[in-house]
């Protein structure tokens, strides 16, 4: 059989930085397929494999327009699809048969699914020992929770994030987002590209073991060496940073907060001069932040005196001028209707088959010669199943037959 995956992406005479690699995406939600998306928006050929007729979960999630998860239009563009049974022998053939020719493959099972299928990585290291693969679970392919369900929300509080999220002495509140999914995600395609810098001298691929609980614990800066050394166990300190000052949320006089990160030496002078606390940014005592955390309540209550007295724009404009880091806290509108956000083109506008327009989130990091692009939107459900098919060598009758047998779909 023959491979044929897309041809190269080029923007210009410039080619995408991941044009050449060839990925196949197992798995659903979140986790998998966000590392995904992010070589896919970089130039990858990513093929994604998703059951017949009711497709990746994600599918189906928060808002539908026309049934279909506006959130697919960013977790899966740029993407193909592949709609396969992959409980069926033929599926997993093909599956084993698009190997041979990708650079990378990504799955985010419970440990174990794979190797259920007879496509556990040892053995797709066998048919190429070039591959790539990126395995991303709750709690990892070893170890005593190995095969616990887990789900973000989950790791978020193994790995010591969601302890920390709330006001003190009140219940703990999840980040309103799926992060932990994300920072796994992002984990995931930091350990690709190591794993193809490492390829270019071995020749040889290899295996990518993330725990969603292990990406958050990653983040989560001096937690465990303060314990290790103090026995201290932080808590959780709301808008404020512990043993950082002054950093916190001030409310104005307008009912808004202001977010104010006074804690550099020179920033923190800047920042009493402004609310007209010289007394402060002149005591030898509050030079260094050592000093200012031990007063830290004082400084607090200085800096909310002052943000009550004027509204939450004013506040930010005369921070700005002084120098001294602060911001407003953002809504999705305050975000849409932003200068700056669309001045760096984090906005991005496509048109939806059906000549609607949404606007979603533009492509990130920015590369100065090669960066990424959104090139199509994101698949219906085996959109591209009779073309990948074809393209490893099965005629029109083995792609029906396919078909007509439930293990391959075509909407």
């Amino acid at each position: 059989m023959k491979g044929n995956f897309a041809s190269m992406h080029i923007l210009g005479e410039v080619m995408e930085p991941l044009a050449k690699l060839k990925v196949i995406e197992m798995g659903q939600l979140i986790a998998g397929p966000f590392a995904a998306k992010t070589l896919a928006d970089f130039g990858a050929d990513v093929i994604k494999i998703e059951p017949p007729k009711v497709g990746d979960a994600l599918r189906k999630w928060r808002l539908l327009k026309d049934g279909t998860s506006i959130w697919w239009q960013v977790q899966s563009r740029n993407k193909r699809s592949l709609s396969l049974d992959l409980r069926e022998v033929e599926a997993q053939d093909i599956v084993r048969t698009l190997v041979k020719e990708a650079d990378i493959l990504i799955e985010n099972f419970r440990p174990g699914t794979l190797e259920g299928w007879g496509l556990d990585p040892e053995r797709l290291l066998e048919l190429n020992p070039k591959l790539i693969v990126l395995r991303i679970s709750g709690y990892g392919q070893t170890g005593p929770y190995r095969d616990k369900p887990g789900f973000g929300v989950v790791a978020e509080a193994m790995g010591g994030l969601r302890h920390l999220t709330a006001e003190p002495g009140r219940v703990p509140v999840r980040v309103g987002i799926s992060i932990g999914d994300t920072l796994a995600s992002l984990h995931g395609v930091i350990g690709i590209l190591l794993a193809l810098q490492e390829r270019h001298t071995s020749g040889k691929g290899q295996i990518i073991d993330i725990a969603l609980y292990e990406a958050v614990f990653n983040c989560m800066e001096s937690l465990l060496p303060e314990y290790s050394a103090f026995g201290e166990v932080r808590q959780a300190a709301g808008s404020a940073l512990p043993g950082i000052a002054p950093t916190n949320a001030y409310q104005c006089a307008d009912g808004g907060y202001v977010l104010v990160a006074g804690n550099g030496d020179s920033i923190f002078k800047r920042l009493m001069t402004v609310i007209g606390r010289d007394d402060l940014g002149n005591d030898p005592q509050l030079e260094n932040n050592d000093g200012r955390v031990k007063r830290v309540t004082e400084l607090d209550h200085a800096i909310g005196q002052w943000t009550k007295t004027v509204s939450t724009t004013k506040a930010v404009e005369m921070l700005d001028l002084a120098a001294v880091p602060a911001g407003r806290i953002y809504t999705v509108a305050d975000i849409a209707n932003d200068p700056h956000y669309k001045a760096r083109e984090n906005i991005h506008t496509i048109q939806m088959q059906d000549g609607s327009k949404v606007d979603v989130p533009g492509v990130i990091p920015k590369l100065s010669r090669t960066p990424g692009s959104i090139k199509t939107l994101a698949p219906e459900i085996g959109q591209n199943t009779d073309e990948i098919l074809k393209s490893i060598g099965l005629s029109d009758d083995q792609v029906a037959s396919l078909k007509e047998r439930g293990i391959a779909f075509t909407k």
